[in-house]
C-alpha cells in the first residue's frame, strides 16, 4: 500500500512537470484559450474521444475475459472493467510497460482464477497485446510512411527502439507459454534466492506450492492451443483497444475544426508516437509521449495548434484514463475488503467464484 502511494504520488509529480513543460512550448497558448478552445470544440466529437478513451479500458477487459473462458473460468464483465483498470493504472504510474500485470493476477486471483491460470492469461493477453499495437504501427508506416521523417532523428530513434521492445515482450511472453520450462526456471531460481536470503520461510511448502502451480501451468498451456477461435477473438479486442485509443486524437482534432482530410495523418501520428513511448522507462511514457507528439503534430499543425491539440487528446487518452483506472480499483479495493469482512462475520452468506 506504501508503495502504491509512492508511485502514485510520484505519477502526480511527473504529470504536472509534463504538463508545464508542454505547455511552455506555446507562448501564446494561455490556460484560458485553452479553456475557450474546449468551448468552442463540437461537443458530438469530444464523446466520441471519451468512447475512445473508456474503450481502451472495456476492450481489454473484454480480451480478459475472453481468454478466462476459454481456460474455463468465466468472470462478469464488471470484473474484467476491473482488471483491465487494474493493469492500466498501474502500468502508468510504474515505470514498466508490464508493471499492471502483477496488480490485475491480484484481483483475478481473488476472484477465485488460480495463480497460474491468472498469470497464463496475462502472459497470452500481452502478447495479443503488443501484436495488436505492432499491427496497428506497421499499419500506419504503410499508410503514410513520410509521416515517420516528422519526427526528427531522436523521434525515429524512439520510435525504432519501440519497435524491438514491443517484438522483443512479444518473443518473451511466447516462450513462456511455449517453453513452461523456461518460466519454471525463472521462478524457481528467485524462490531458492529468496530461500539462500532468509526472505522466504517454510522452503519446502515454498517448493510443493511452486510445483503445483506449474503442473497447473502447462495443463493450461496445453489448453490454448485446441482454443485458436478464442484468442483470434481476443486478439480482436487487443487490437479494437489500440484503435480506440488512437482515435481520442483524432476525435479532438476534429472537435477542435481540423479537416476531415488531415485525420489520416493525425491517425498515423498518433500511432507512431504509440509505439515510441514504449522505449522510455518512465510511468506512462511521460515526457516521450508528449515529445512525440508535439514533434508529429507540430510538422503538421504548427506549434501552436500542435500544443492545444496535444494537451486535450493527452489529457483524455492518458490522464482521464488513469482517473477513471484508479478509481475503479480503489472501488473495488473497497468492495474486497468488505466481502472479506461480511464473510468473516458470517452477515453474508457470498462463497468465492467458482469454475466453471
Amino acid at each position: 500500500m506504501k508503495r502504491w502511494k509512492l508511485w502514485s504520488l510520484l505519477f502526480v509529480l511527473l504529470a504536472v512537470l509534463t504538463l508545464w513543460a508542454v505547455s511552455a512550448q506555446s507562448r501564446s497558448l494561455s490556460p484560458e484559450g485553452l479553456l475557450a478552445a474546449l468551448k468552442e470544440a463540437s461537443p458530438v466529437y469530444l464523446l466520441g474521444a471519451g468512447a475512445g478513451t473508456l474503450g481502451f479500458l472495456v476492450f481489454e477487459g473484454a480480451a480478459l475475459l475472453e481468454i478466462l473462458k476459454a481456460l474455463g473460468y468465466r468472470r462478469s464483465g464488471g470484473a474484467g472493467f476491473l482488471y483491465s483498470a487494474a493493469d492500466v493504472y498501474f502500468s502508468a504510474i510504474t515505470p514498466s510497460a508490464s508493471g499492471g500485470q502483477p496488480a490485475s493476477a491480484f484481483f483475478m486471483i481473488r476472484d477465485g482464477v488460480p495463480g497460474a491460470v491468472a498469470l497464463l492469461a496475462l502472459a497470452a493477453n500481452l502478447i495479443l497485446y503488443t501484436l495488436a499495437l505492432l499491427a496497428v504501427g506497421l499499419a500506419g508506416w504503410g499508410i503514410r510512411p513520410e509521416i515517420f521523417s516528422h519526427f526528427g532523428g531522436a523521434g525515429e530513434l524512439l520510435i525504432l527502439l519501440g519497435f524491438l521492445i514491443l517484438a522483443g515482450l512479444t518473443v518473451f511472453f511466447w516462450l513462456l507459454i511455449a517453453r513452461p520450462r523456461i518460466l519454471e526456471k525463472i521462478c524457481g531460481g528467485l524462490l531458492e534466492l529468496g530461500i539462500r536470503l532468509r526472505i522466504v520461510r517454510k522452503p519446502g511448502k515454498r517448493r510443493e506450492r511452486l510445483a503445483g502451480a506449474m503442473e497447473q501451468y502447462r495443463a493450461c498451456a496445453g489448453v490454448m492451443g485446441s482454443h485458436r477461435a478464442a484468442f483470434c477473438r481476443a486478439f480482436g479486442w487487443n487490437l479494437l483497444q489500440r484503435l480506440s485509443q488512437i482515435s481520442v486524437t483524432v476525435w479532438v482534432y476534429l472537435a477542435l475544426g481540423g479537416e476531415a482530410a488531415g485525420a489520416p495523418d493525425v491517425w498515423v501520428t498518433q500511432s507512431f508516437v504509440t509505439i515510441g513511448t514504449y522505449s522510455v522507462p518512465i510511468p506512462g511514457g511521460m515526457g516521450a509521449a508528449d515529445y512525440l507528439l508535439l514533434k508529429g503534430l507540430g510538422a503538421l499543425l504548427g506549434e501552436e495548434a500542435a500544443v492545444c491539440l496535444g494537451l486535450i487528446a493527452r489529457g483524455m487518452s492518458f490522464y482521464l484514463c488513469i482517473l477513471v483506472s484508479g478509481l475503479t480499483v480503489l472501488a473495488g479495493g473497497i468492495a474486497g475488503r468488505r466481502r472479506r469482512k461480511n464473510r468473516a462475520t458470517g452477515t453474508q452468506g457470498e462463497t468465492p467464484p467458482e469454475k466453471r
